[in-house]
């Protein structure tokens, strides 16, 4: 998909082989991933800018993924490919879904593998197709088959377009034609969904608040050991519920998570160096430094030392 696209005026492109470059781009855009395969990291990401809307076609890579969407005009996810896998506060995704928001929701996923989508965010001055029903809540879509392979091709038309021919873009009446091709396409898919109901609301809200309290409590409370039963007894829920609730919303149990938690965050100060291992293992609650040694190595296949060295040489 990306391989046949060159940037130009009109398109953004860029893409990342290394993990610790991608995080600081994408927590510009409110949006915080955990890597789960760092080996194996790769991702990009095409943009066009249409009038009333903007275009993101994304290769992700295997992660768990909280991001805080703001889409007072609306946007919309669909799969670019056959074989998205993916999950959200414990609702399974795939292909033959797409989600849409209009408004404000602070959302959860987990990707286990490497996935292609489009995100498209609309203006507010586009006005109401009558597409989302319900403001503040990603919800997911039933996916007509014919209509989600039109409203792909497109997409990939569009992208082709502003690789190749980027002057059309500047030509007012061209952009809206290629615009309104798009909405005409978007507007068989969000009417052809087969649900009584329409749509469906991304389940699990309470799930995804009690691991949000998780977070906060780690974070406040980085070197003290934690345990299943004490951070239940603390929220005044049930040990399986506590469990059954990051499960559910990282894929994962609640020890693994917060171990990966605790990992991140100490590469992300030996990356800025100045500290030894040992320290700023202590600091982020492994106080068994051959285990933490070991646990480093599996997660990011480097030692915490080769990392930071490498924050050193990287220093001006």
């Amino acid at each position: 998909m990306f391989d046949s696209l060159v940037r130009s005026s009109a398109l953004e492109l860029i893409s990342f082989a290394d993990v610790d470059a991608f995080r600081p781009a994408e927590s510009m855009e409110d949006a915080r991933s955990i890597p789960l395969d760092v080996a194996n990291f790769a991702a990009a990401r095409a943009v066009v800018s249409l009038p009333a809307c903007r275009i993101i076609v994304m290769r992700s890579f295997a992660r768990i993924l909280d991001t805080a969407y703001r889409a007072p005009g609306g946007m919309m996810i669909l799969s670019m490919s056959d074989d998205l896998r993916a999950s959200s506060n414990g609702m399974e995704l795939d292909s033959r879904l797409f989600v849409a928001l209009r408004g404000n929701d602070d959302c959860h996923f987990v990707e286990p593998q490497t996935n292609h989508y489009a995100l498209i965010v609309f203006s507010p001055a586009l006005g109401d197709r009558g597409w989302f029903d319900h403001a503040d809540t990603l919800r997911a879509y039933a996916a007509d088959r014919t209509a989600l392979l039109h409203a792909q091709r497109l997409l990939l038309d569009i992208l082709r377009t502003a690789s190749m021919e980027p002057h059309l873009f500047e030509i007012t009446e061209v952009a809206a034609q290629l615009q309104e091709g798009l909405l005409l396409a978007l507007d068989d898919l969000f009417g052809t969904d087969p649900r009584s109901d329409r749509s469906a609301p991304i389940a699990g809200a309470r799930s995804a608040k009690l691991v949000q309290r998780i977070d906060d409590y780690v974070a406040a409370n980085p070197t003290a050991p934690i345990y299943t039963a004490s951070l239940a007894d603390e929220f005044g829920v049930s040990m399986r519920t506590l469990g059954g609730a990051v499960s559910k919303v990282r894929g994962m149990s609640l020890h693994q998570y917060i171990r990966l938690k605790r990992l991140w965050a100490t590469r992300g100060r030996l990356l800025k160096g100045g500290v030894t291992v040992a320290t700023c293992a202590r600091a982020n609650g492994f106080h068994h430094l051959g285990e933490f040694a070991a646990a480093y190595r599996v997660t990011f296949r480097e030692t915490p030392s080769d990392t930071l060295a490498r924050s050193r040489r990287t220093k001006p």
